[in-house]
């Protein structure tokens, strides 16, 4: 099996978050990724040993369209407040656009007994956002004595978790504004200096 991340290899990953997104994880097969993708099933197997080889590479996929976006629309933002609103609003987007592909990597990974590639997986985006709350402690904006790397793990797990309880649990006892608002109100409380 090749890892390498060519134009092909990219052409079955997003045919299969297109398909999956489309009609479902149960009604998707390989023979659909393939067509959609325009590559021979033949190709799939070069990349991919089965549908479930895909859940991490599609995992890392939406993750890193997830990390792109938020990263394009902070370029200009330099206070922690300002990202972590993008940072919701963009989880909840992404959440909302591929829910299927979410529950179908949640399970996936779960089955395959993967949580340390999940990890891996994630590593950039904790990285990223722990440079940001360091950058927030020199500049004061949040307690001193708050742990970067497991702050940056909470934060990150937390938008994520109301996220998917928002679109996937269908737990809408309040519209998406009041329940991004409360995300963010709660994160503030949490980070502030006493």
């Amino acid at each position: 099996m090749s890892g390498s991340k060519d134009g092909k290899h990219q052409k079955i990953l997003e045919a299969a978050i297109d398909v999956i997104s489309e009609k479902g994880l149960d009604n998707t097969s390989i023979s659909d990724i393939v067509k959609k993708a325009g590559v021979a099933q033949g190709t799939f197997y070069l990349y991919f040993s089965s549908k479930k080889a895909l859940i991490p590479a599609i995992a890392e996929n939406l993750l890193g369209i997830t990390l792109e976006r938020i990263k394009e629309k902070t370029q200009t933002r330099e206070k922690l407040w300002d990202v972590l609103e993008v940072v919701i609003d963009e989880t909840f987007h992404i959440t909302k656009t591929y829910k299927d592909v979410i529950v179908f990597c949640y399970s996936g990974l779960a089955i395959e007994h993967s949580m340390e590639k999940w990890e891996a997986i994630y590593q950039p985006y904790y990285e990223w956002l722990e440079e940001l709350l360091e950058q927030a402690k020199r500049n004061n904006e949040i307690a001193a004595d708050i742990h970067v790397k497991w702050t940056a793990r909470i934060i990150i797990n937390m938008v994520e978790n109301a996220s998917e309880r928002f679109y996937i649990g269908m737990e809408q006892d309040d519209t998406l504004d009041g329940f991004k608002k409360e995300i963010f109100s709660f994160l503030k409380r949490a980070l502030l200096k006493p």
